[in-house]
């Protein structure tokens, strides 16, 4: 028995290790992504605190919901419920597995709804140091993949965008192995291959014995030393939203 254990051990080792750095990438990635499926919809509150290179901060509190579609990428609706100046802005975001997402934005004070456009989404979101292209779900089709190195329970993978209106020339994401998969950390490369930013996830709590979500963000700008924090409440994976909480016309009633 030992000898058949040792032998099956070793065909396992050699199969790991027949994988090419490509492979292993997106063999990761799906992980993440099987790790993640069937949390259906979701609700949660959000404290946003910009953080200008000075040091000086605002703040900001918006309510974030999220549809899950398999077939294909995730919809989503932001809104802004506070301050004043910005109460009632809200973004709609339907994210496609292949091709460039859709993204439309309302603006309160003029009553209108407006596409944004896939040149755009490198554009930063109302203020803050997350891109419009940011807010999109996380899709296996949307990288190409390269793994780079593990660290015990860490794996660091490369993804570089398929859509070349990204803002971004490779992203390097650090998956915990462990923890079902989940981001630990995300550094966004620029357009000349520098590094832009760093996304840096904390504060973990588990939700339904399954999916794992953190209590905060931190993106960080290298280059403006600008910094934006994100702080989750309240999750509700019971909210059981439809497409019909996903349209334009909800986008405006938000």
């Amino acid at each position: 028995m030992k000898k058949i254990v040792f032998i099956l051990t070793v065909f396992i080792t050699l199969g790991i290790q027949a994988q090419t750095p490509e492979e292993r990438g997106l063999q990761i990635a799906k992980a993440a992504e099987q790790a993640d499926l069937g949390f259906n919809s979701s609700t949660v509150h959000l404290k946003m605190t910009l953080k200008n290179k000075n040091g000086q901060t605002s703040e900001r509190s918006l309510t974030t919901k999220t549809l899950e579609l398999n077939e294909d990428g995730d919809k989503s609706l932001i809104v802004f419920n506070s301050p004043k100046d910005v109460k009632g802005t809200s973004t709609l975001t339907f994210t496609h597995k292949v091709g460039s997402d859709d993204q439309w934005l309302y603006l309160p004070s003029i009553k209108r709804v407006k596409r944004i456009s896939s040149n755009n989404k490198s554009g930063p979101f109302v203020g803050s140091e997350f891109a419009y292209e940011d807010l999109s779900s996380q899709e296996v089709e949307k990288y190409a993949y390269k793994f780079i190195e593990e660290k015990g329970s860490l794996l660091v993978v490369e993804q570089d965008p398929v859509d070349p209106k990204s803002g971004y020339t490779r992203r390097l994401v650090t998956y915990n192995k462990d923890k079902g998969y989940r981001f630990e950390k995300v550094e966004f490369y620029d357009r000349k291959n520098a590094l832009l930013k760093t996304l840096l996830y904390s504060d973990y709590k588990i939700y339904k014995n399954k999916f794992w979500r953190a209590g905060t963000f931190i993106m960080k700008n290298h280059q403006s030393n600008k910094e934006t924090i994100l702080k989750f409440s309240d999750y509700n994976f019971d909210a059981n939203l439809s497409e019909e909480d996903f349209t334009q016309v909800a986008l405006k009633r938000s």
